[in-house]
């Protein structure tokens, strides 16, 4: 996740009242911290700066520093503890092991495969799928990676230890660790019965029989790591430091040679899975991938055809193809059965012989836990060319309405800390208010559903009739006539861009019917570039799916924006490519009521 240079966005000191909340989530989060550690971890009086960055796939991420190092990292709504944090409470999550040779995949971005993770006499940890847990090295305690389970540990080892173990979030020498001030990990030394102590007397017997002689086979355990850990991956490869500001993790991850051909026998494991486990693999890489990324909870029901179809297929790697009856599930309809056991997804028969998704727990730890692979990321947000079957690859962008502050609401957000100009997100909105109020004992004490008007609310909130007539106004009235006197912003986001804010709200997609000669009518529809999509694109897919003529002409006061016009009444077929292909919400095209109405065939 921060293999690569993030952007920051802000970074301000904690107010009183968040550090406190931070605190009891952290608490929560990590309920073995005693009430001192918890001190620890966030002080009540150190300095606590939070961070609000965008890493290089587009992920909005809160980072909470102290005046030294990052201590915390919160991802939709999750706390992560980083590898500092981690160093002084080293047992605060579950631990497994890897060899050091598998460190300088993990700084590239490379997630941790089971046969990379040593079992020790005492065995694994017993942990559920979706898991937070710390990765360390053999013969030393202090965590070098953070990451979330992709199986159970009964799951793991039905698999023969076998497929990817761990999504990894954030490891030693990342642009996160950079962030701080790039301590190498302590040493700690590893309990009786993990993973490197009951190799280390079985060594030296076998150092001295062999005359110093290794096996070719046989992973080696260098005693002399967790005395000087921090030299571990930067004795051959120094600048593996500042991995992702010119290369890509993946091409990082494999180009890298380790030594002693370490490397070659932990990727032959990896490699040695079978075509069927491998067809698992790629079907639920697509399927997390498409909930996580192009489902959305306003288009359920989704019938299961098409979100194999539309969704699922969409998201498989250049090169390959799902093919269910080469998976261990045999049919798409078990595969789902499975899911649903899980408590994923639901899907019902809501029609005769005709299943759909009716439901999705998009906080359940598996889609959470997941990350998207870097080949989608790297692809265009916008307009992607089509596939051999001619799926769209489309993603659409994020739209988050924003509001602006006028110099005549400024005095009301003041105390909040924002200025005339600044845009806020309606939560923001809604935060600063009941400060306010609360900060300037506004709620009414006879009725709480009531806040009292003050002159300032008084002056920004009220017409000039109803300022001498209304001294008390109900929450829900005060919080839209706040809304109704911003200025109207918006935020549009394409995977794996930067926001950008515009103001006003956006413009939809506007689909008209014009009347031309011999009383022949046409579409037209326009804003199709707001929205990421090319106009040409969506003519020749229009073309080819009417066998009707289209064309591009660009809109009448502008320069950069164009609008497509095709022959005939085609909005069904556009809302069907619109709704369904491109996954546009509804709300944001205009025109779709002018459809020609279907009549039923004699």
């Amino acid at each position: 996740m921060f293999a690569k240079v993030f952007r920051v966005k802000s970074n301000t000191a904690i107010k009183g009242s968040d550090r406190r909340k931070l605190r009891s989530d952290v608490a929560a989060t990590f309920p073995t911290l005693s009430a001192e550690q918890l001190s620890e971890v966030v002080s009540n009086k150190e300095e606590l700066n939070v961070i609000k960055l965008y890493t290089h796939k587009g992920e909005a991420v809160t980072v909470y520093a102290n005046s030294r190092n990052p201590v915390l990292f919160e991802m939709e709504k999750t706390l992560y503890p980083t590898v500092y944090t981690l160093w002084a409470h080293p047992d605060l999550l579950p631990v497994f092991t890897t060899w050091p040779p598998v460190l300088h995949k993990l700084v590239g971005g490379a997630d941790l495969m089971l046969p990379g993770v040593v079992v020790p006499s005492s065995g694994l940890p017993q942990i559920d799928r979706g898991t937070l847990c710390a990765i360390t090295l053999v013969g030393n305690r202090a965590p070098v990676a953070i990451g979330i389970s992709t199986m159970s540990t009964m799951e793991m080892l039905a698999a023969g230890m076998k497929g990817k173990g761990f999504t990894v979030l954030h490891a030693y020498m990342d642009q996160l660790w950079s962030f701080g001030d790039k301590t190498c990990p302590p040493t700690i030394v590893s309990l009786e019965g993990e993973p490197g102590t009951e190799h280390a007397d079985e060594e030296e017997q076998d150092d001295k029989r062999d005359e110093g002689k290794m096996s070719e086979n046989s992973l080696p355990v260098d005693l002399s790591l967790p005395t000087d850990i921090g030299n571990v991956s930067l004795n051959k490869t120094t600048e593996s430091a500042e991995v992702g500001e010119n290369e890509d993790p993946s091409e990082n991850a494999a180009a890298e040679t380790i030594e002693e051909g370490n490397l070659d026998v932990l990727q032959k494991l990896e490699d040695s899975r079978s075509p069927q486990e491998q067809m698992d693999a790629l079907l639920h890489q697509c399927f997390f991938h498409a909930l996580k990324c192009k489902v959305k909870k306003s288009e359920l029901p989704l019938l299961t055809s098409t979100f194999l179809r539309n969704y699922m297929f969409s998201c498989c790697p250049k090169g390959q193809q799902i093919d269910i009856k080469k998976s261990s599930y045999k049919k798409f309809s078990k595969f789902l059965q499975s899911m649903q056991q899980q408590k994923i997804l639901q899907v019902k028969e809501l029609s005769k012989g005709v299943e759909s998704i009716v439901d999705v727990d998009w906080r359940h730890g598996s889609i959470r836990s997941f990350v998207v692979p870097e080949f989608a990321a790297s692809e265009s947000p916008a307009q992607d060319s089509k596939g051999a079957d001619g799926e769209q690859m489309y993603h659409p962008p994020e739209i988050i309405p924003l509001y602006g502050i006028s110099s005549k609401m400024a005095p009301m957000f003041q105390e909040a800390g924002y200025k005339k100009g600044s845009t806020l997100s309606s939560s923001e909105v809604r935060s600063a208010i009941v400060n306010y109020v609360k900060t300037n004992e506004l709620v009414d004490e006879t009725n709480k559903n009531f806040v009292k008007v003050n002159p300032i609310l008084c002056d920004c909130l009220l017409n000039k009739s109803e300022q001498d007539e209304i001294s008390k106004l109900k929450w829900d009235d005060l919080l839209s006539r706040c809304l109704d006197q911003l200025q109207p912003f918006h935020q549009v986001t394409f995977a794996g861009q930067e926001p950008v804010v515009r103001k006003g709200n956006i413009d939809p997609v506007d689909i008209t019917i014009a009347q031309r000669s011999s009383n022949k009518k046409v579409t037209i529809i326009k804003n199709l570039e707001l929205y990421g999509l090319d106009p040409q694109a969506i003519a020749n897919i229009l073309q080819q799916k009417v066998q009707a003529s289209a064309t591009v002409t660009t809109l009448p006061g502008t320069k950069d924006r164009a609008q497509v016009q095709i022959q005939g009444n085609q909005i069904n077929h556009l809302a069907k490519l619109l709704l369904e292909d491109y996954q546009i919400h509804r709300k944001y095209i205009q025109g779709l009521e002018k459809a020609p109405k279907i009549g039923r065939k004699k």
